[in-house]
């Protein structure tokens, strides 16, 4: 709890607060729309409401914390079990396991809210959220010198100019000491001009060398000063730093000039980078304003009240457009794996007039009629298969032999919803407190493969994550017998829908029929019990399933003595599902989901069993 503690600031905890006890609980948690509710330790200390993944991680620091002044706890309009807890825009979703619960949590956080003394402003924190002042800063590094490198002949013009700048200094400071000489010599020249005025015999007079001389009255010449004094005085070669002068200019104005050049033919690489950058952010933009648009059109990303449940916010549409996308999505990667086997092969199919009525053990033709009873058939290994489960599992296997092979091609309460070659898949539409237990029926001829290979391949778990994508998970809870299993199996979530479970009881048989006429059967029956270590959980939804996998083989006769190989075999299969999907999905999406899956589920399948086959020895 220290951990959380410290995230909180020291006027957002009462002092008061800190005496009282430390409370903790299980609650469910809202985390996300793909993970849904999950398990929290929730703990309760002072005014600060902290949560943890585990009771046993209470160590490793809480994984976020609310502080209560200025929360507003709510409990939900028609879930008895769920309480929210605001605050500003930060919201925490919980749920307790009864009613009873949910109210003593909702007391007690207001009690708690209520003695938190003064109101502070309050929070929500997570532990690592806060932006890392080094990161920000070290991204405001300075350019490298590497940056440079393409533009080395213009640095090097710049370099130039920097001594240029200096020369031209100190040239200047030399012409401004040599006109401030000029200038104190231009006002001694004018002090003794003035001197020569008030004497009127004394003038002066030049020489040939330039010198000027002051003659006075008594004819002497005095010599006054001469142009070289200057030149002497200063030590300065005015011409020649001139001359100077104007070179170091013209060498500037050069250079300058050549970095004009350099920046011209630059200029149009700048301008394409410049144009890059724009389509850039422009892109960024357009990427920008339809990320807002597409949240804005779906809102119910945010939290629980608009996945799957009786007072749903997402509509009927909405709902059927994301589980359409979720599904999308699924296919495209299953065509990914599917494109990485090395060897796929393609179902190949016959007429059924192709294959003789011949009547012998060895070349079964006629397929079962519905007219067949249990009369002329033979369980085999039923009086072996016994188990607690014994009296439902022939049940089971009676009602599928008698109704499922029943032609209901003729019958007006089945529709036919899909049609691909030779499989057909029907549908009876039937809603029961507007769940909707649509019955599904599909037929299927497949070539190559045998009933008891097909049959065999849907039972054994060995080879469920093969050929099924649906399914997220699944175990064995209890082996009944060699032919029957317990299986619990969790199926991926399409989110809005909740996730679903089924537990099942799965059976093979073989049956073999007592009229030469008629093929043996094989059959896989898949339907839903209770068992003490799998209740329902309130994370999935427990749907009811009787599902029937039916085969029989046909064989058409070999030319002459040759030995029966795969393409003499044709699998006729029967698949029926009746599934009570349970929740609160709407009907319309439910049927649509159906007529999508079930069709490619079949041609999965039976792909597969053709792969795994290929090439082995035929397992009649």
């Amino acid at each position: 709890m220290s951990d959380c503690s410290s995230s909180a600031s020291d006027e957002d905890l009462d002092p008061e607060l800190e005496l009282l006890d430390e409370l903790g609980g299980t609650l469910s948690k809202w985390t996300n729309y793909i993970h849904g509710w999950q398990d929290r330790w929730i703990v309760l200390k002072g005014n600060i409401l902290s949560y943890y993944r585990s009771a046993d991680e209470k160590e490793y620091g809480c994984r976020g914390s609310i502080c209560l002044s200025k929360a507003v706890i709510t409990p939900h309009e028609f879930d008895e079990c769920r309480f929210d807890i605001s605050v500003n825009d930060s919201i925490w979703y919980l749920r307790a396991e009864h009613p009873l619960l949910q109210q003593q949590w909702i007391d007690t956080v207001e009690l708690h809210k209520a003695e938190s003394g003064y109101g502070s402003e309050s929070s929500l924190r997570r532990h690592g959220s806060l932006l890392s002042l080094t990161s920000a800063a070290s991204g405001l590094s300075t350019t490298s010198a590497s940056s440079f490198k393409k533009g080395y002949s213009l640095q090097e013009k710049l370099a130039e100019m920097e001594t240029f700048r200096d020369i031209l200094c100190r040239q200047v400071d030399t012409l401004q000491k040599y006109f401030d000489n000029c200038a104190d010599i231009d006002s001694k020249d004018e002090l003794h001009r003035d001197k020569a005025s008030d004497d009127e015999e004394d003038f002066l007079t030049s020489r040939p060398n330039g010198d000027y001389l002051l003659n006075n009255n008594n004819s002497s010449k005095e010599k006054l000063f001469s142009v070289d004094s200057l030149k002497g005085s200063l030590g300065i070669d005015f011409k020649g730093e001139a001359i100077t002068f104007k070179a170091t200019t013209a060498g500037i104005l050069s250079t300058l000039s050549h970095c004009i050049d350099i920046l011209v033919k630059k200029e149009e690489s700048w301008q394409r980078r410049l144009d890059k950058e724009i389509e850039r952010r422009r892109r960024a933009e357009d990427a920008y304003k339809a990320a807002l648009t597409e949240l804005k059109k779906k809102p119910h990303y945010g939290g629980p009240d608009y996945e799957e449940g009786p007072n749903s916010l997402i509509n009927e549409e909405e709902f059927f457009d994301a589980v359409e996308a979720a599904l999308d999505k699924h296919d495209q990667i299953e065509e990914q794996s599917q494109a990485e086997r090395s060897r796929a092969s393609r179902q190949i199919f016959l007429p059924p007039d192709t294959y003789s009525s011949i009547s012998t053990q060895k070349y079964l033709t006629k397929p079962h009629s519905h007219t067949s009873s249990l009369s002329s058939i033979d369980l085999i290994s039923a009086s072996d298969d016994v188990h607690r489960f014994s009296a439902q599992v022939e049940e089971m296997v009676q009602s599928h032999m008698t109704y499922s092979l029943q032609d209901v091609g003729g019958d007006a309460n089945w529709q036919l919803v899909v049609e691909e070659g030779d499989m057909k898949v029907y549908r009876r539409e039937v809603e029961e407190n507007g769940i909707v237990l649509d019955p599904l029926k599909a037929t299927h001829a497949v070539r190559g493969v045998t009933g008891h290979e097909v049959c065999h391949y849907f039972w054994d778990t060995a080879f469920r994550n093969d050929w099924e994508t649906t399914v997220e998970s699944f175990q064995v809870v209890e082996t009944l017998s060699d032919k029957a299993v317990i299986i619990h199996q969790t199926h991926k979530r399409v989110w809005p829908a909740s996730q679903r479970d089924v537990l099942y009881v799965s059976v093979i048989r073989k049956i073999l029929s007592t009229n030469e006429n008629d093929p043996d059967t094989w059959l896989v029956c898949n339907f839903s019990v209770d068992h003490d270590s799998y209740p329902p959980s309130a994370r999935c939804i427990r749907a009811k399933i009787n599902v029937a996998m039916i085969c029989q083989t046909l064989i058409s006769p070999p030319e002459g003595d040759k030995e029966i190989t795969r393409d003499n075999i044709l699998c006729k299969i029967t698949y029926v599902a009746n599934v009570n999907p349970g929740g609160w999905a709407p009907a319309s999406v439910l049927r649509a989901v159906a007529k999508r899956e079930y069709p490619k589920f079949l041609k999965r399948f039976t792909s597969y069993v053709q792969e795994k086959t290929s090439g082995e020895a035929i397992l009649f």
